[in-house]
């Protein structure tokens, strides 16, 4: 039963974080300012990718090395962006109630490792 939780939490800010990132691309593709860029890469296209293919590996429930190295990407390049945000070295999108997607997104890949570990470590009941 707490696998499928944990399942279907993974599933449910995978999908969450999808629309977030699609938005800020959508965005960016539209205005060419929806994300920060580095080296000339909109770092939301980098994220959505990191919610995308942990997606597709954690519907298909293969690879786990791939979803870790992809979130474990993701949720550092937040990290990062987050701490510079806070101390004024950088600007993070805002969502609409003012708060930095950076916080959000650092929030949600700590939450979707945390849970792959947790639903990783379960034994299947029947």
């Amino acid at each position: 039963m707490l696998k499928r939780i944990t399942y279907y939490a993974i599933f449910g800010i995978l999908i969450i974080g999808v629309y977030g990132a699609g938005g800020l691309v959508v965005e960016e593709f539209k205005t060419g300012e929806g994300c920060p860029k580095i080296m000339g890469l909109p770092m939301c296209l980098v994220i959505l990718f990191c919610f995308l293919i942990p997606l597709i590996v954690h519907l298909l429930k293969r690879k786990n090395i791939v979803y870790f190295l992809l979130t474990g990407l993701a949720g550092s390049i937040a990290l990062i962006a987050s701490i510079m945000q806070f101390f004024g070295y950088a600007k993070c999108p805002k969502a609409a109630s003012g708060t930095p997607m950076c916080y959000y997104s650092l929030l949600l890949f700590s939450s979707l490792v945390v849970l792959k570990i947790v639903h990783s470590k379960m034994k299947v009941q029947q």
